[in-house]
């Protein structure tokens, strides 16, 4: 496809919809900020997609995010105390906080005592998507390193699941960490699996006896479980309750693994690791091929999960065409049941819409957030 670049003449719309302008308005943008250290084939990379080059240029002025956990509202002055900054408000996300980019929240007591976790507002802007209500069912299908799960299970109070998916073992370790730091571990149930054959079959007793440790230990079951330590009978009635619930998935989020190309403070840290590094997981074709391939098992995964009415999430930090649009195209084609869905809670979101009607991307020119593509799919009755 020829290559575009996002200009700025905007069409009155809930969400911004951009003109796209040719390759001599590229370089230019190229030719003005040539003192980035991004290397040549990086820079033809973002002309190939379409990526406006200039957004790596935002990462001093992208504030950092941070959701507060519920029930700790009055806290906030003593937090801002504490960490010495100010948390401000996200007008357009519910529980969301910005904070100043230099700012590193691990040390801060808020962080510590489990008062506020990081997770990104293009992030939780994903989460919201999915609509969920207490006493949904969620299947997060890439789960790790789990900030995102915690948000579900804020969102869910005091009734409902979560089941996390992540094929990376210490991934998924420390989505269990976070898990049990929020005292939210109750109500979600941790698998290190293939996303893309993951089934919600029935747990079997013997698997959620084990305790947290031993359930990482063993390498030859399918699917690897983590449940908190309660006493055994009340593990076997809570085992048989999600027997009855495996078919009752109400939403689905596909984060699915991807170049990394939306996240400036990732591509940041290719300077430290070295642009062959770079070379290999971004801009090497067989890498992102499979990448691509890997997206569209995973959508189509969580998609046979879904019940009939239930609502998917896809999304990556991507912003290329190939790992975003063209995988939703691809899955909408093979699936007449599957619908693109408005996504209403977009209202007042500060993003672009995609190239495909219904779909947004956030980036960190227009949104202040990492860059992020999300698209909404409905599961209909055949």
């Amino acid at each position: 496809m020829e290559g575009f670049v996002y200009g700025f003449q905007r069409v009155p719309e809930h969400c911004h919809r951009w003109r796209f302008f040719g390759k001599n308005l590229f370089r230019s943008v190229m030719d003005e900020i040539s003192n980035l250290p991004l290397p040549e084939a990086f820079l033809n990379f973002l002309e190939e997609n379409g990526i406006d080059p200039s957004i790596y240029t935002a990462s001093d002025s992208t504030p950092r995010y941070v959701r507060l956990k519920p029930g700790c509202e009055a806290e906030l002055e003593e937090i801002e105390a504490e960490m010495k900054c100010k948390l401000r408000k996200v007008d357009w996300l519910p529980g969301f906080y910005s904070l100043p980019p230099d700012i590193q929240i691990a040390n801060s007591k808020a962080y510590q005592d489990g008062k506020i976790y990081g997770i990104d507002a293009a992030s939780g802007a994903a989460v919201s998507a999915l609509k969920i209500s207490p006493g949904d069912h969620v299947l997060d299908l890439c789960a790790a390193p789990g900030a995102k799960v915690c948000m579900m299970l804020d969102l869910l109070g005091d009734s409902g699941s979560v089941t996390g998916v992540d094929v990376a073992r210490h991934r998924l370790a420390a989505c269990r960490t976070i898990l049990q730091k929020y005292s939210l571990g109750d109500r979600c149930r941790l698998f290190v699996a293939d996303g893309t054959t993951f089934s919600l079959a029935p747990v079997r007793v013997d698997s959620v006896s084990r305790s947290c440790e031993s359930a990482f230990e063993d390498k030859d079951d399918k699917f690897r479980e983590w449940t908190s330590r309660r006493p055994w009978k009340e593990r076997k009635r809570a085992a048989k309750a999600r027997e009855a619930k495996s078919s009752q998935l109400v939403a689905v989020l596909v984060d699915a693994e991807c170049t990394h190309d939306g996240s400036v403070r990732h591509i940041q840290k290719f300077e430290h690791w070295g642009w062959r590094t770079l070379q290999r997981r971004v801009l090497d074709a067989e890498r992102t091929d499979s990448l691509t391939v890997l997206q569209l098992k995973l959508l189509r995964n969580g998609f046979r999960l879904l019940k009939v009415g239930g609502l998917l999430v896809y999304s990556t930090c991507s912003l290329t065409v190939a790992q975003n649009e063209d995988i939703v195209e691809h899955f909408l084609k093979e699936n007449a049941s599957a619908e693109l869905q408005e996504i209403d809670e977009a209202e007042g979101w500060p993003c672009k819409c995609g190239r495909i009607p219904k779909t947004l991307r956030f980036d960190p020119l227009t949104s202040q957030t990492s860059g992020l593509f999300v698209a909404k799919v409905t599961k209909l009755a055949t």
